[in-house]
């Protein structure tokens, strides 16, 4: 799920900037690209993957 987010961050990153848009500081390119970095590492390390872990008896 937080590759799917990581995704759609990027491509919004991508059109701001190939359309050159301006954006306040929150919302540029750069921190929209950076938020998805730190989502898709997140997904990377297994957070936010919807598996329980197993229960050992």
């Amino acid at each position: 799920m937080l590759g799917i987010a990581a995704a759609v961050l990027f491509v919004i990153a991508f059109l701001i900037s190939a359309a050159d848009i301006t954006t306040n500081d929150v919302f540029s390119s750069m921190n929209l690209m950076l938020l998805g970095l730190t989502l898709l590492a997140l997904h990377v390390a297994g957070i936010g993957a919807g598996r329980r872990p197993s229960r050992r008896r």
